[in-house]
């Protein structure tokens, strides 16, 4: 079955939004990757962006990890091994920051300048047909609900908390009671 007739008949499904972003982020992850396979340099598609982020950013300011976790909402840990293999592969280095020397700023090297043009390409390409025959009222619509469930989704494990603690202290208050 065609990727196109398989999309039409899941269409035609139940409304599952998990699903649904999981299908649009598999397409967006196969075209990154194959249009871009040969200028790659052997990046993922995250790294392209963090590339792109870096060198965007870091012309205006320091660029740190936590920066990086934060706009990627990444972990920590998923953060310093993919930092630390673009450092190896030679497309950023680590450098004291002039601002705080407990800090170690990211900075791009001249290899992942040589990269941004056909990152930065890519990019642009894939936001276009990413937005193709879609109303700007309809995309910024998009837009907004995809950021609020993302939220959605970070803010999820705080609830759980708040949610337990309220349970907890409800409970204490009922064994007060009783004694």
């Amino acid at each position: 079955m065609k990727e196109e007739e398989r999309i039409q008949e899941q269409e035609r499904e139940p409304e599952d939004a998990g699903v649904l972003i999981n299908i649009v982020s598999h397409l967006l992850k196969r075209r990154i990757c194959c249009s871009s396979q040969k200028d790659s340099c052997g990046l993922t598609e995250m790294q392209h962006r963090i590339i792109h982020y870096l060198l965007d950013r870091s012309q205006e300011d320091e660029v740190y990890q936590k920066d990086l976790e934060k706009v990627f909402n990444i972990r920590k840990s998923t953060a310093t091994e993919m930092l630390q293999l673009m450092e190896k592969k030679g497309f950023l280095y680590r450098q004291c920051s002039a601002k705080d020397a407990r800090m170690k700023k990211i900075v791009p090297t001249e290899k992942a300048v040589a990269v941004q043009r056909a990152v930065g390409e890519n990019i642009r390409e894939t936001e276009a047909c990413l937005r193709r025959d879609i109303p700007e009222e309809d995309f910024q619509t998009c837009m907004k609900v995809l950021k609020k469930m993302a939220e959605n989704l970070c803010c999820e494990k705080e609830h759980e908390t708040a949610d337990a603690k309220k349970t907890e202290q409800k409970k204490n208050k009922k064994k007060g009671r009783e004694l």
